[in-house]
Formats: structure tokens, sequence, C-alpha cells
């Protein structure tokens, strides 16, 4: 057992379903996590903008150590999952992108690509090494060959 990890999982509302599949697939692999993300389950009825990013979105990354980012076709031009990834860089969270099952491939989030810790595709082991930090480094789109991530983060604010 990996034990466990508190998560926020940034992905657009549509893909709701595969988050609780994301979570069993990490406890399948040893690995308990703790989601303080928003979906439809624990939704977020406010309004205002800067009122869900300063106060109900940004204390939950804050809490979390982990932020994953659940990538699929619509996630590249989500403008709340870019706000998601820059606010945890901000706050010196790992960052780990996750290729929803079936759209290994897709095209990432353009600020995914520049902050992320590690990409990895729909295979539990390596998910949870990149939430624990045991895998730094993105994945092929196949799935094949990893290559290792830059040192990277140089976030202003």
């Amino acid at each position: 057992m990996k034990g466990s990890k508190n998560i926020f999982i940034s992905h657009i509302h549509e893909d709701d379903a595969g988050l609780a599949k994301l979570k069993t697939l990490t406890r399948n692999n040893g690995l308990t996590v703790r989601d303080g993300s928003i979906n439809k389950e624990k939704p977020n009825r406010a309004k205002n903008a800067d009122y869900i990013l300063n106060k109900i979105i940004g204390p939950r990354i804050k809490w979390c150590s982990v932020m994953v980012v659940y990538i699929t076709p619509g996630t590249k031009n989500s403008e709340w999952v870019d706000k998601e990834i820059m606010r945890a860089a901000r706050l010196g969270k790992r960052i780990v992108g996750v290729w929803a099952h079936g759209h290994a491939g897709c095209e990432p989030p353009a600020n995914l690509e520049k902050l992320a810790d590690a990409m990895v595709g729909w295979n539990g082991g390596r998910v949870v090494d990149a939430l624990t930090g045991d895998f730094n480094g993105r994945e092929t789109k196949d799935g094949g060959i990893c290559t290792p991530i830059p040192f990277k983060r140089v976030v202003c604010q």
C-alpha cells in the first residue's frame, strides 16, 4: 500500500464520470486519494468568477498535495482548467496530467505542457508513481518510452 494523497482534479464538468474511474484506478494500485475537486456530487453554485477562484477553488488547491489534470479533448481550451493549473503552480504544488482512458495523445492544455511534473496515460501503476513523485516525466502518446521533463516552474504572479 502506497498510502494516501490529497488531490484536486482539474477537469471539465462533461468529464465528471471519469473522476470516479481515476480514483478507482489509483485505489486498485495501492494509493487512496482524498479528492477536493468540484463536480456534480460536490457542486459549486456561486456565480462570481473571482469568488469561485479565490474562495472555493483556491483553498482546495492549497489543501491538496497534488494537482491532477484529467486530460480529454475538452480540457485543452478550458479557461478554468488553465486558471487552476496556474494557481497550483503559483502555490508550488506538484502537477500531474493524466490522459483519460481512451484519450491518450489528445492535446493537453498549453500550461500543463509547460508546468507539469509528470504526464501519464491510463496505467494505474504509472499514475500512482506520478502522484507520489516516484515518476517525473512524460509518457509518449502511445504509452511507450518516457521522456524526462526538464526542470521548470518559474511562474510569475
